[in-house]
């Protein structure tokens, strides 16, 4: 067998291993503000920490195994890989979460989401936006 039949060992890659960092990133902060919440006494066994625990916790599983496909050469296909990015549609996306995030005081939650949904629809190729205010 030649050496061009012989495939090479997958390198890791390094976007995928960035959003399994980035998960465990998260993953601790949901722990560190988790910890931040006051337990009564009066609470038994299941208090207002267990479900952000519960979900820390498949964070956690969810990053592990995100950084162990990572190593071993990422979980996109070839074909995947070789797909440009689209940062217009990502700006959209990125301008929609920002938008949630500094409009939700001023306008309320709802306002603000239906503002998100807009935005992200249109990162995600819809060019209907009453529509898609409508549904959000």
């Amino acid at each position: 067998m030649s050496t061009s039949d012989q495939q090479a060992p997958p390198r890791f890659a390094i976007p995928e291993l960035l959003i399994g960092v980035g998960l465990l990133a998260c993953a601790a902060a949901v722990a560190w503000q988790t910890l931040a919440i006051p337990v009564s006494p009066l609470y038994s066994k299941v208090g207002p920490r267990v479900f952000p625990y519960i979900t820390m916790a498949g964070m956690v599983i969810l990053s592990l195994l995100l950084i162990v496909a990572a190593l071993r050469g990422g979980w996109q296909p070839d074909e995947e890989k070789e797909t440009p990015t689209d940062w217009k549609s990502m700006g959209f996306v990125v301008a929609g979460l920002v938008a949630n995030l500094s409009l939700i005081h001023p306008l309320g939650f709802t306002a603000a989401s239906v503002i998100m949904f807009v935005l992200v629809c249109y990162g995600f190729g819809s060019r209907s936006p009453l529509r898609d205010a409508l549904l959000g």
